[in-house]
């Protein structure tokens, strides 16, 4: 009935509340007048829709049949669901004798039976292309024994249907398969992004990818009550990160900068007191193309006041723990931790991934150091011998070596000399006489420091020492993934989460530099350092790692301003364009510190996929561009004008 303009009902074993609004508000468009709590009861049970069918409706009804016109999904249909009448819309998968037909959604594959008595609907779809849009009307049945699929999640049944309406007739020469997504090429995918999505494996993917993005939502704010605060992306150009895309306003001479990353405000917002802050954020970087890098990406951005670096490590595990998919196994906390001069001398990395067994060796004190500078023809005294032991594996040495060493720069090898080792008879211990070392008993020496035995492969790098452990580190997983490729296990299956920390403060590049980025705080017992020898101060910076992968890295901040300003003139930062920073940390910041979080590059780890661009629903290629549209393209000389823009051709 009708009271004080609401609409007050009760419709108990009949519909769900949502299918009696739906029909109040489409009797309400056709302007009928239900004038008592009977005519709605009636009209529920005759499922009345004004002006075309209604939906078949099955109680309860799951969330994905909720406000659309369907009863069940393509993929949720099986025995339990025998003589009911359902509603399945989708696409034309397969077809076969011309009676059966595979229909696909997003959520899976049913098939369906054309009856023979039904003419009119054979040759309806006896023509019809691949990727049509239907919906069909049927009763779901049993399949005949021996005819199940235990392959489809449906296989023991298909619908029987009763009417069928073609949506939308597709091309008859699709140029993506989706039946064939391993055949196509990378390139054609992202072309064709739009058909690549409807690939069960990207679909797989995406909704992973929210399911996870939504656990954290909800783990932040109903555990541990954050507030999630959205950010700007235009903003100025600012010093001391990564290159930033500009933008070009209508004010001559004046320019946007997209964000690299929120890390400037979320630092403003703990100064204004909104003392735990999250943002799932978009980011854009103007970098070089990697593999595992977008010029726009998406991060799960964090940042606490009154903090310390274990503080900010904790909330990070259990929230892993607390988010982490079924399907990819478990995780263990309190995670791993390691220096990072540990993981440099061990893996030759600041990213190791444990799950490969071997460690690098420091094998220096067996050798002169005036042999070690003539044979890598180097006056640095920082020479070093390193070793890396391949057990049992001499023979993919040679060859494997040399495919691994194709995938590596050559920069290591100006200041770097590489031997290889085939641990085989006494062929390999001559090589070893050839480096003069200091005992004449050094083949045994190296024997058993590195347990040496018929049948290793040994590479000793000699030379510089961040460059030897650097090539050693490349190829320890170079190594790995050939022998692997041969279908040799080395990996082992557990996932390997490792935190990585006291990384130093700065680095040393012509110029001293920011290992993190200008706002990470110095170490506390090397403040001494600051001024009389700078590379030897650490910085509270930490780095997560999973499978030598890094998914996210942060630091507690400097919130001092009298001591980032000494930090940015140490870095040569002209203090006037963060002069908004430096200004709020006079108002009384707390002491703070945070953390982001990669969300492609971990969903692209969960997914077990090699590239990123596999998680994300609109990629770019490592060069930027966007295949599908062109991107970026030339604007109109009308465009130039307005935004003061001038090109010069080369």
């Amino acid at each position: 009935m009708f009271a004080s303009g609401r609409i007050v009902f009760s419709c108990t074993n009949i519909v769900t509340r949502y299918h009696v609004w739906a029909l109040i508000s489409n009797l309400r468009k056709a302007n009928f007048l239900l004038k008592d709590r009977s005519a709605i009861s009636a009209a529920c049970v005759h499922n009345l829709v004004v002006g075309r069918s209604a939906p078949l409706t099955k109680e309860p009804v799951s969330p994905a049949n909720r406000y659309v016109l369907r009863t069940h999904t393509c993929g949720e249909l099986t025995l339990k669901n025998v003589g009911e009448e359902v509603r399945l819309s989708g696409w034309k998968e397969f077809q076969r004798m011309r009676k059966f037909i595979t229909l696909r959604d997003s959520y899976g594959s049913t098939q369906l039976l054309i009856p023979e008595d039904r003419k009119d609907l054979v040759e309806s779809i006896q023509n019809l292309s691949f990727e049509s849009v239907l919906s069909v009307v049927g009763k779901v049945v049993p399949r005949p024994e021996g005819q199940q699929n235990k392959r489809m999640k449906t296989g023991d049944i298909e619908v029987y249907v009763e009417s069928l309406e073609i949506l939308n007739v597709a091309s008859e020469n699709p140029p993506v398969f989706i039946r064939e997504y391993n055949k196509a090429k990378e390139s054609q995918q992202m072309k064709y992004r739009y058909l690549s999505l409807r690939y069960p494996e990207l679909q797989r993917n995406l909704r992973l990818r929210s399911s996870l993005i939504m656990k954290m939502r909800e783990f932040l704010i109903n555990e541990c009550s954050f507030v999630d605060i959205e950010t700007p992306t235009l903003f100025k150009s600012t010093p001391g990160g990564a290159q930033e895309f500009v933008v070009p306003t209508r004010q001559p001479g004046n320019f946007y900068s997209l964000v690299q990353s929120p890390q400037q405000f979320k630092q403003l917002l703990m100064v204004g007191g909104l003392d735990r802050y999250f943002q799932v954020a978009r980011c854009y970087r103007d970098e070089s193309a990697r593999h595992d890098r977008q010029p726009e990406f998406t991060q799960l951005d964090i940042e606490m006041s009154f903090v310390d670096r274990d503080g900010v490590m904790s909330l990070i595990e259990n929230l892993l723990m607390y988010t982490w998919p079924e399907e990819s196994g478990s995780i263990k906390v309190p995670f791993k931790l390691m220096r990072y001069e540990d993981s440099m001398e061990l893996y030759g990395t600041d990213q190791p991934d444990l799950r490969i067994p071997y460690q690098i060796q420091d094998l220096t004190h067996m050798f002169d150091l005036p042999v070690l500078k003539e044979a890598v023809k180097s006056e640095n005294n920082e020479q070093k011998v390193y070793a890396l032991v391949f057990p049992k594996k001499s023979k993919y040495l040679a060859k494997s070596i040399r495919e691994g060493l194709s995938k590596i720069r050559s920069d290591y090898f100006a200041t770097t000399k590489l031997v290889q080792l085939r641990i085989e008879n006494d062929s390999w211990r001559a090589q070893l006489d050839k480096l003069k070392p200091k005992s004449g008993t050094i083949t045994e020496d190296i024997s058993q420091y590195c347990k040496l035995q018929e049948g290793d492969a040994a590479l000793l790098a000699i030379g510089h020492r961040m460059d030897a452990l650097k090539l050693l580190g490349k190829l320890r997983v170079e190594f790995t993934n050939i022998l692997e490729a041969k279908g040799e296990q080395v990996r082992s299956t557990e996932t390997e989460l490792l935190w990585v920390t006291d990384f130093p403060l700065f680095t040393f590049e012509g110029t001293l530099q920011s290992t993190h980025h200008p706002f990470t705080q110095p170490h506390p017992d090397d403040m001494e350092y600051l001024t009389t020898d700078p590379l030897k101060v650490r910085g509270l910076h930490y780095d997560l790692v999973m499978n030598g992968s890094e998914i996210a890295g942060g630091s507690i901040r400097i919130h001092d301003a009298n001591l980032q300003r000494q930090i940015l003139r140490m870095l040569n930062i002209d203090e006037t364009k963060l002069s908004h920073m430096l200004e709020a940390l006079t108002y009384g910041a707390p002491p703070h510190g945070g953390i982001a979080i990669g969300l492609d590059r971990l969903v692209c780890l969960l997914c077990n996929e090699k590239s990123i661009r596999n998680v994300i629903a609109f990629p770019k290629t490592m060069e930027g561009r966007d295949l599908m549209s062109g991107a970026p393209d030339i604007i109109s000389d009308e465009l130039k004008t307005l935004y003061h823009i001038q090109t010069v051709n080369k």
